[in-house]
């Protein structure tokens, strides 16, 4: 048998019309979509469904959208008997994959996400943050860069995305200083990312300390199958290091490459299952372990492949 991974997609993956396909084929989707929007008392199906975009943009409304359009497709395939040996998601998608794991439940992951999207939005005024993507630059070289280009501000890296693709967060100004420092080092593209916050840096630390207590409140059960996380790139089996990674994640790197490399070679994986809208993962995961088998799961459609 083939080992499987399933990795959920986080933020920057979300579209209007996501989900809605599987909802209206499959009782076990509509459910999951029912009982995340009674966990925060908003409609997540119609929001899918309507938009308007706008408002699906909200980092407070994103977040329990994707994690619903995830928790539904994951419901579907458990319900069909297709099971994975590990999981993982990119930095929101970790919550996907706990739900599908079994160490959080939909409802009480949809307003641990509602309250993290709320922390993190508010953690900083809107234009002081930015992030941008580098591509083709070493990742360490791009966070030699960041370091140089703070001048006493925050500027980091925010995600290893893939070995030519490398995500900084930070002060605007620190930020624009290293997308051009890393041009002028050979980076072929710096590219400013249309995002309302600076995710995954030190300026996110008062969303860290804001969510931990909710965190701390909510029952974390053991999962029922490794789930490598962003922070650490290590499989967790335990639900009290769950919970702590996903504290951590907040003001932390996503470390994607090693992840994904991790679950390749310490957990066997050979075929990755992207559950959720969207093929990002997918993308990144080629040109991190280029042997390897992915599936994008954004449309029923694509169902057949994996059952077949």
């Amino acid at each position: 048998m083939t080992r499987t991974a399933f990795v959920f997609p986080g933020q920057g993956s979300q579209k209007v019309g996501m989900g809605v396909a599987w909802a209206e084929r499959f009782a076990e989707a509509r459910a999951a979509f029912a009982e995340a929007s009674a966990a925060i008392g908003l409609d997540l199906l119609k929001l899918c469904r309507e938009g308007p975009d706008e408002a699906l943009q909200l980092t407070e409304n994103t977040q329990p959208a994707l994690l619903a359009t995830s928790s539904a497709i994951a419901r579907v395939l458990a319900a069909r008997g297709v099971a994975a040996d590990a999981a993982a998601g990119h930095s929101l998608g970790e919550y996907s994959a706990h739900v599908a794991a079994g160490t959080l439940t939909l409802t009480d992951a949809a307003r641990l996400v509602r309250e993290r999207g709320r922390l993190m939005q508010a953690a900083v005024p809107v234009g002081v943050g930015a992030m941008a993507a580098v591509l083709g630059l070493a990742p360490e070289a791009v966070a030699a860069v960041a370091a140089e280009a703070a001048g006493g501000q925050v500027c980091a890296v925010a995600n290893y995305n893939s070995p030519e693709q490398t995500v900084i967060a930070g002060h605007r100004e620190a930020v624009e200083r290293a997308m051009a420092l890393a041009r002028d080092r050979g980076a072929k593209r710096a590219i400013p990312l249309p995002v309302s916050a600076p995710f995954h840096c030190a300026l996110m630390r008062p969303a860290r300390e804001g969510l931990a207590p909710a965190l701390a409140a909510t029952a974390f059960a053991h999962p029922r199958l490794p789930v490598v996380v962003n922070i650490d790139a290590v499989p967790v089996t335990d639900g009290a290091a769950a919970r702590e990674a996903l504290v951590r994640q907040i003001d932390g790197p996503v470390r994607w490459v090693e992840s994904v490399r991790r679950l390749v070679e310490g957990e066997g994986i050979a075929r990755f299952v992207e559950v959720g809208p969207g093929s990002v993962l997918g993308g990144l995961i080629k040109r991190i372990a280029p042997g390897v088998e992915t599936l994008s799961l954004a449309e029923p459609e694509r169902l057949e492949a994996l059952l077949g």
